[in-house]
């Protein structure tokens, strides 16, 4: 088979799945994993997929999703995941969360903690904890992005970087196997950077998902995070990664741990 017809296969394929793995195409067209790569790369190019660690997806599941149904995507992973959070997060200290539905789940199961100060560029955020216990809500001054109510650019970077939080909370949109954190829009991710760079303890709240999503801006990588609070253990090589860096991945639907996890494997 051509390289013109597996492009047709691959794409036709892509039309009924999300994703497509290299290894899964090399043996159905019987070639080299890197004869994969280059069709994938070729298509890449030619915007008709975009490529992911391991395989690719689909343009329109890489393009970042409508705020409103972002919301219902995985909410009650995201719930757990914000309720294992509320444990690690103490009373009486400051922190610092950024644009997304899964910060917006901390922030409720926040709302009865006492003594926080509050500081975000989320104005869905802020509107959730007033009235609450929190002693103090600090909105980020800068351009309002009116799909989704994240305040970004560099006004909002330098208003951010007066501060140091003790906990640092961002979601990303993507994740890669390597450990890489991704997103969509440059200067969210420029204010994702400038509040784990200003706080002393950094978390990251994603789901599963993620892995199988992909996005172009790279937030960070797992050197930059003490704590990944997820709803299902990541990839073998991402957990690898995290160990490496030192980075602690709690999983919220069994709370173990990723080191309680190898030992009962």
């Amino acid at each position: 088979m051509d390289a013109a017809n597996r492009h047709d296969k691959i794409l036709n394929l892509l039309n009924s799945q999300e994703r497509v793995e290299v290894e899964d195409l090399a043996a159905l067209f019987g070639v080299s994993l890197q004869t994969i790569r280059t069709d994938l790369r070729d298509l890449a190019a030619r915007g008709a997929l975009s490529r992911v660690h391991g395989g690719a997806v689909r343009v329109s599941s890489a393009a970042n999703r409508a705020y409103a149904e972002r919301r219902k995507l995985n909410a009650a992973a995201k719930q757990a995941m914000a309720t294992l959070l509320a444990e690690v997060i103490p009373d009486n200290c400051s922190l610092a969360l950024n644009i997304g539905t899964s910060t917006e789940q901390a922030a409720r199961a926040l709302e009865n903690h006492r003594g926080l100060t509050v500081l975000s560029n989320n104005i869905n955020i802020i509107n959730l904890m007033m009235g609450g216990e929190t002693k103090e809500l600090i909105l980020a001054g800068g351009t309002v992005r009116q799909s989704d109510g994240a305040i970004i650019g560099e006004d909002a970077v330098e208003f951010i970087s007066r501060y140091k939080v003790d906990y640092a909370i961002i979601g990303a949109s993507a994740l890669d196997e390597d450990g890489a954190v991704l997103d969509h829009d440059a200067r969210e991710v420029s204010v994702a950077r400038a509040i784990l760079k200003n706080a002393r303890t950094t978390i990251l709240l994603c789901d599963g998902s993620k892995f199988a999503r992909s996005a172009p801006v790279r937030i960070c990588g797992l050197p930059d995070l003490d704590v990944i609070i997820t709803d299902q253990m990541p990839p073998s090589s991402f957990c690898k990664a995290a160990s490496t860096a030192g980075t602690r991945i709690l999983c919220a639907d069994s709370n173990r741990t990723q080191n309680e996890s190898r030992e009962n494997d």
